[in-house]
């Protein structure tokens, strides 16, 4: 059996995210890549966040009803609500769809968590749903999840 797993070119796991990839740089996604979903996965979310946030957690994306046949998402990713393949995005705590990268006060570094969900459904959601509706839609769903660290700070 192969291990869920997510990494990516840009970064090592609970390495340094580059600045292009964040409010100091062109505040791109970085792309992503998995592998080793467990049999019977129909779908793929993916929720960042950033749990030394002030007010607790922060998230910086939301998407998900990415279909099954996909394992990568592609650096400076669509912002687009819902793409033709059934991908949809969420809003982030920036009030924004899509991507917001990290943006931690100066001097504190903080670290940013990448949790990529398999899940067994297409979940029936609209695109633009918070991070709350979507983990309470994933409730019984998830078959795997996949997880990778990384971390920012703007000095």
């Amino acid at each position: 059996m192969t291990h869920f797993s997510l990494t990516s070119p840009a970064f090592k796991d609970m390495g340094t995210i580059p600045p292009e990839y964040t409010c100091k740089g062109e505040d791109k996604s970085p792309e992503l890549n998995w592998e080793g979903a467990p049999q019977g996965t129909k779908s793929f979310a993916l929720i960042i966040v950033d749990p030394d946030a002030p007010g607790g957690d922060y998230i910086h994306w939301v998407i998900y009803n990415i279909p099954e046949t996909v394992h990568q998402i592609p650096v400076n990713f669509s912002k687009d609500p819902q793409l033709k393949d059934g991908t949809m995005q969420g809003m982030n705590h920036f009030g924004n769809l899509g991507y917001g990268g990290p943006c931690p006060p100066k001097p504190r570094t903080h670290c940013y968590v990448f949790n990529l969900y398999a899940l067994n459904s297409i979940l029936p959601l609209k695109p633009g749903v918070t991070d709350v509706e979507l983990q309470r839609a994933m409730k019984g769903h998830i078959l795997a999840s996949a997880t990778l660290k990384g971390s920012f700070s703007q000095v």
